[in-house]
């Protein structure tokens, strides 16, 4: 994943009540080698009671991880996603 230099990270709830992410997501994240320092994007679906809570999960994640949250959003449908996809400020240069 280093050589990227945009990351756009996403999960669901892993049960209705849940306010954790899932352990696997950690795990990838922990092994996914240099992320720190990366701009990425946290984004979480419209699922289960307390996607807020949900997603500041994730957003604390990514940080303890060293990546530069840009932007996050809870996102209720694919149109909704490649919205915002599209006005992500991405530098397309190669790194």
């Amino acid at each position: 994943m280093t050589s990227f230099a945009y990351i756009a990270v996403g999960t669901v709830s892993p049960a209705p009540f849940s306010k954790s992410i899932p352990d696997s997501l950690a795990a990838f994240l922990r092994s996914a080698g240099h992320i720190s320092g990366k701009r990425c994007y946290a984004f979480i679906l419209n699922k289960g009671l307390r996607k807020g809570r949900v997603l500041s999960s994730l957003m604390k994640l990514m940080e303890s991880e060293g990546m530069y949250l840009k932007k996050s959003d809870i996102l209720g449908n694919p149109a909704e996603a490649e919205a915002v996809g599209s006005k992500l400020h991405i530098n397309k240069k190669s790194v």
